[in-house]
C-alpha cells in the first residue's frame, strides 16, 4: 500500500512525485515507455526557467534522477484501469495491481503522427510537433507545417518570425483555422499555403532533407527540399481507460480545472491530459505540484 500512485512520468509526474515525497508520503510513480514524456521529443530546451539550454532527455534525467533521491518507487508497467475502493484506489496494471490511498492520473497527450515510414526515426533530426520548443532551430532556414486547423496556423505565425520560408501543407482545399489566423497567415510573405496536397514520403534516413507531395485529387506527386516539418495535425489523449472515476470533456480531455480535482475523490488529474489553454512543460510541473498537495491534504484530511 503506498499512500500515492502516480500514473505517467512525465513532467507533471514527476513534479507530483517529488512534492508527494517531501510531504514524507509513500509514492509509486508507474509510467509505460519514456521518462519525460514529450519532453524527450525535443532536443533542445531553452524556455524552462532556471536552465539557458538542455536537451528534452537531459531534463528527463534530471526529473528521474531527483524522484530517485527523495526516495519514490518507480514501476515500468502499462495501467490498464483504476477502481475506486472508498478509502483506497486499485491500479489495475498489465503486470498485477497496485494498491494507494490516492492516485494521480498525469497520462499527458501524444502528437497525433502522420504514420509514414521512418517517422520516428526522424522526431529531432528534421521533424517536430512543437514550433515554441524547437522554432528557434530552424532560424533562417525552410520549414514545412502539416495541417490547417488552428494549431497549425499558429505554429506557421510563429514559425515565420523566425524561418526564411514556411510552407503549409493542407489535406483540404481550404484552411480549417480561424478567419483571423487565415488573415494573418495570407499576410505573411514569407509563407506559402499548399491545399489539396498530403505528405506520402519523407525524404531522408539520419536527417529530413524534404518530403514527397501528393495532389489528392489527381495522385500527381513532387518533390519539396526542406530543412525541418512540424507536424501540427492535432493531438491524441489517451484517457477513455479512467473515465469512469474522472468525466471527461467533449475533446477527451479530464474536464478538471486548476485545481486538478476529478468527480471521484481521491483521485486527480495533472498535466496535459487534463482540460487546459496552454500546454507547456511549466504548467504541466505546476499541475504536478497542486495535484500532489492536494492528494496530501485528501490523505491527512
Amino acid at each position: 500500500m503506498h499512500d500515492i500512485i502516480v500514473v505517467g512520468a512525465g513532467p507533471a509526474g514527476l513534479t507530483a512525485a517529488i512534492y508527494a515525497r517531501r510531504a514524507n508520503k509513500t509514492v509509486l510513480v508507474i509510467e509505460k515507455s519514456t521518462f519525460g514524456g514529450q519532453t524527450t521529443y525535443s532536443p533542445q530546451i531553452e524556455n524552462y526557467p532556471g536552465y539557458v539550454t538542455m536537451s528534452g532527455n537531459e531534463f528527463a534525467d534530471k526529473l528521474v534522477e531527483q524522484v530517485i533521491s527523495q526516495g519514490a518507487d518507480i514501476e515500468m508497467e502499462t495501467v490498464l484501469s483504476v477502481k475506486d475502493n472508498g478509502e483506497t484506489k486499485t491500479v489495475v496494471t498489465d503486470k498485477g495491481e497496485h494498491e494507494a490511498k490516492a492516485v494521480i492520473i498525469a497520462v499527458g497527450v501524444k502528437h497525433r503522427q502522420t504514420g509514414l515510414p521512418n517517422e520516428n526515426e526522424l522526431v529531432g533530426r528534421g521533424i517536430s510537433y512543437c514550433a515554441t520548443c524547437d522554432g528557434a532551430f530552424y532560424r533562417n532556414k525552410t520549414v514545412a507545417v502539416l495541417g490547417g486547423g488552428n494549431s497549425a496556423l499558429q505554429e506557421a505565425i510563429l514559425l515565420s518570425g523566425l524561418c526564411e520560408k514556411v510552407i503549409v501543407i493542407q489535406n483540404l482545399d481550404f484552411l480549417t483555422g480561424e478567419a483571423k489566423l487565415v488573415e494573418k497567415i495570407e499576410s505573411k510573405e514569407n509563407v506559402e499555403v499548399i491545399t489539396g496536397t498530403v505528405i506520402s514520403r519523407l525524404i531522408g534516413d539520419d536527417e529530413l532533407k524534404g518530403l514527397t507531395l501528393r495532389k489528392a485529387d489527381t495522385g500527381e506527386e513532387s518533390e519539396l527540399a526542406v530543412d525541418g516539418l512540424f507536424v501540427a495535425i492535432g493531438l491524441e489523449p489517451d484517457n477513455d481507460r479512467f473515465s469512469e472515476l474522472a468525466k471527461l470533456n467533449e475533446y477527451g480531455y479530464f474536464d478538471s480545472d486548476e485545481t486538478c480535482t476529478t468527480a471521484t475523490e481521491g483521485i486527480y488529474a495533472a498535466g496535459d491530459c487534463r482540460s487546459k489553454s496552454i500546454r507547456q512543460i511549466t504548467t504541466a510541473t505546476a499541475d504536478g505540484a497542486v495535484a500532489a498537495l492536494a492528494a496530501c491534504k485528501y490523505i491527512d484530511r
